[in-house]
């Protein structure tokens, strides 16, 4: 185990030149201008794997964005190990609010910044490592799986399962998409909220009016959805949406000088919601308004707007039911326009939430792995955020062990401007993988016709 050890340090380099090149590709899905970016991206992935020397390595599209199946095969009797990551990154936002420009990796202060440098394309990065510090051929089978659109919702996912699932069959899955504690501190993911998202409308008026002559005698619609909008927290901040589940967080000691400092959030701002931080964020739900369409203010002239809409975005927590969630919210809506206006809502994506039960052997191997290469115990944590796949990958392999861990940390601000890795977690993730498919395949020759004990 310390020859691995080494060995993931050797091919480090490597590795990093491999990752930075994957980040220079502008692989946003989202952006139709850039589909051929994505098409680019797969295509230096699959070049990637095949050059580590997985033998069967494709490229497959279901009716979405290229995803890439590499496969090597298991020696006789051991068991097989999918690995997932996503090559498929977040817009940028504004390059002028960048240190430095999103798709030039750049290293300050023992970060790589860039878009995608860790969510997700560290987690490629972490696989090849891994892979590579076994020369090749490693105790087990191993099957990397790398989807292309996990930032736009994954919609074609349950399809690429469907058709692709005997390639994709494992008896564990290590998902590299997630967070740890700290940059020294492991964690492992054991649970995550769903999703659940909507357009509202509301209409007042078949027609703008002068807000001179009519004002004060009928509502204009931005009032309205500014009311209903309101509506969907109490005075504390929690959720006043009736019928919602509520699950129970692991007990770990998140402190408001964390909460400030992982956040940003602004002097004499407070928190939000009630009970414990971890409860807040990982097991009760939580609702957000991400965007609103109204006139803007530069076009902005003295009249009563007719109508008027906006997104809503939901988290579930793990054990409840997104669909149901939505449905809540729907009626919530639909029950609380102030003034009999008009409300329309229009269903969007719908991402279940997940737990696991992460005990028995192959934990077990997981923390040992953590804990050799990270030199601390992981931490048994949720997220807050939504990683809807987990629940698909889950159906479609019912018996096989999932695992969630990854390579961000409090300061690698995915989605927002100023994405970064920490090399030294990059380093540590990669061992850790390493270290888990060694330990892997000594469990199977303990358990009986090379199956991982449960």
């Amino acid at each position: 185990m310390s020859d691995l050890v080494q060995r993931v340090r050797d091919v480090l380099p490597s590795v990093r030149a491999d990752l930075e090149d994957l980040v220079r590709i502008q692989s946003v899905w989202a952006d139709p201008q850039r589909r051929d970016e994505v098409t680019r991206s797969a295509d230096a992935v699959a070049k990637l794997l095949s050059e580590a020397g997985f033998s069967d390595v494709r490229i497959v599209s279901e009716g979405g964005a290229p995803a890439v199946i590499a496969h090597h095969p298991a020696p006789e009797g051991a068991p097989t190990v999918l690995l997932y990551a996503h090559h498929d990154v977040q817009p940028e936002g504004d390059p002028a609010a960048w240190d430095s420009s999103p798709f030039e990796p750049t290293e300050r202060g023992g970060r790589l910044y860039g878009r995608g440098t860790a969510d997700d394309k560290a987690g490629i990065a972490t696989h090849l490592a891994a892979f590579r510090a076994h020369g090749g051929t490693p105790p087990v089978g191993v099957t990397v799986f790398v989807e292309g659109e996990e930032e736009s919702g994954s919609p074609s996912l349950s399809r690429l399962l469907t058709a692709h699932q005997d390639a994709l069959a494992a008896d564990v899955i290590v998902i590299a998409d997630s967070d740890n504690w700290s940059t020294d501190t492991p964690s492992l993911t054991v649970s995550l909220r769903g999703l659940a998202d909507c357009v509202v409308e509301v209409s007042t008026l078949d027609h703008g009016l002068h807000s001179g002559m009519w004002g004060g005698v009928v509502p204009d619609a931005l009032m309205v959805l500014v009311r209903l909008l309101a509506s969907l927290h109490d005075d504390d901040g929690n959720v006043a949406v009736a019928g919602l589940h509520e699950a129970t967080a692991a007990d770990v000691d998140y402190t408001p000088e964390r909460v400030r400092a992982d956040t940003g959030v602004l002097d004499g701002v407070d928190e939000i919601g009630s009970g414990a931080v971890a409860q807040r964020l990982w097991a009760k739900p939580a609702i957000t308004v991400i965007g609103i369409d109204t006139t803007p203010i530069a076009k902005a002239s003295n009249t009563l707007i007719p109508s008027a809409r906006a997104k809503v975005s939901m988290r579930v927590a793990p054990g409840g039911d997104a669909g149901e969630h939505l449905a809540a919210l729907t009626r919530h809506l639909e029950q609380h326009a102030p003034w009999g206006a008009r409300v329309t809502v229009t269903p969007g994506d719908v991402g279940q939430p997940y737990a696991i039960d992460a005990t028995g052997p192959v934990y077990d191997a997981a923390r040992e792995a953590f804990l050799q290469a990270w030199g601390q115990d992981a931490v048994d944590t949720g997220v807050g955020g939504s990683i809807p796949f987990i629940a698909a990958f889950a159906a479609a392999f019912p018996d096989a062990k999932i695992l969630v861990t990854g390579v961000e940390d409090p300061d690698t601000q995915a989605h927002s401007v100023n994405e970064s890795l920490h090399l030294g977690v990059l380093e540590r993730a990669a061992t850790a993988e390493a270290l888990l498919l060694a330990k892997l395949g000594v469990l199977a020759k303990l358990g009986s016709d090379g199956q991982i004990p449960t």
